[in-house]
């Protein structure tokens, strides 16, 4: 969607084009196959945002979020775990502890891929994780209720949350060891195929130099809550996904056109708001267009089942797959405030 593309936009358009869409329904009800992560590792969109000196591509926000775009698009599941890959490797481009010169450069590369399991941070004041520190490290105990990606990438981010209410972030390998026991793989009603399980952590010790990160809880939520009023990418992804479905029906292309000329139109907004200089700054229009942008989406991916008729509910019909991962995009990443949001415009009003 750049008037240039950037050589990493171009090469997310081919492994789109060539891989990922021609399979994601297979993929989506059979499991995800190690190639296309394989893939994605050998393109070098593992490290889009990651700083050039440690061999990523340092390339701009906009880029990140267009190759999250096509993604998504493409095949829900393979976006979802490569997702969780980009948070890890900002937060050690910004830290200034040892883990860094250890992990930092492999992250970038492909070499390894990184997940994430600390989003039960946000349940505070409930602690599903503790973490306690030990001679030499921390130990962490407790339940990771969601981790996706287990058994197809390599690291994880684990968080815990200290008697003090002090947040500690730290790596450790992604795989049972003493102290990590994982569930078996959910079936869900739409990624399934990304393999999420649920952790439990009994004792798991983690050494000092693995710490990426310790804040307090109050100044996390001050970075994190801004954050997530953004809109997601993934959610236009999904979004022009279902328009181009909509483009291949004579029927429906007029409903197609005037969707897409409302989502542009978000979606330049919403992008405006992500590259403010001040993340906490207008937060109620940033999430008046997260919340339209979904609108938008459901739209779009029910505009695209009803086209495809009896078709659309067919497990092969990709229709129907948006619409599932439309629905999942609604709860990713759902703080109290996207919540509280999402339900305010939801609710009907009556005249």
């Amino acid at each position: 969607m750049t008037t240039t593309p950037h050589p990493l936009v171009t090469r997310a358009r081919h492994l789109a084009r060539e891989l990922l869409l021609p399979h994601a329904e297979r993929v989506d009800q059979e499991g995800l196959p190690p190639g296309h992560l394989a893939a994605v590792r050998e393109s070098g969109l593992l490290g889009v945002s990651a700083p050039e000196e440690y061999g990523g591509a340092g390339a701009p926000d906009a880029v990140a979020r267009e190759v999250q775009e096509i993604l998504a698009g493409a095949c829900g599941s393979t976006w979802f775990v490569q997702t969780q890959h980009h948070t890890p490797v900002r937060l050690l481009a910004r830290s200034e502890l040892p883990v860094r010169e250890r992990l930092l450069r492999p992250l970038a590369t492909g070499e390894l891929m990184a997940g994430i399991a600390y989003a039960h941070v946000r349940a505070f004041p409930r602690v599903p994780v503790r973490a306690t520190a030990e001679r030499g490290g921390w130990r962490f105990d407790g339940t990771v209720p969601w981790y996706t990606g287990w058994g197809l990438n390599d690291v994880m981010l684990l968080a815990g949350v200290t008697e003090a209410a002090e947040l500690v972030f730290a790596f450790t390998e992604a795989r049972e060891q003493p102290g990590l026991r994982a569930s078996p793989p959910m079936r869900l009603a739409a990624l399934t195929a990304a393999r999420t399980v649920s952790l439990e952590l009994d004792g798991l010790r983690v050494p000092e130099e693995s710490v990426v990160l310790r804040t307090a809880r109050e100044r996390f939520a001050l970075v994190d809550i801004p954050r997530g009023a953004n809109a997601s990418p993934a959610v236009f992804g999904v979004a022009y996904a279902a328009l181009r479905l909509l483009d291949d029906n004579p029927g429906a292309r007029e409903t197609a056109r005037a969707l897409r000329g409302r989502l542009d139109e978000v979606r330049r907004r919403a992008y405006a708001l992500a590259d403010h200089p001040v993340p906490r700054e207008h937060i109620e229009e940033r999430l008046e267009l997260r919340t339209r942008a979904f609108d938008l989406m459901r739209a779009a991916t029910t505009a695209a089942v009803v086209a495809g008729g009896g078709r659309s509910m067919s497990l092969d019909s990709p229709a129907q797959r948006l619409a599932r991962e439309g629905m999942f995009l609604l709860i990713q990443g759902l703080t109290a405030p996207v919540r509280e949001a999402q339900l305010a415009a939801l609710a009907p009003t009556y005249t």
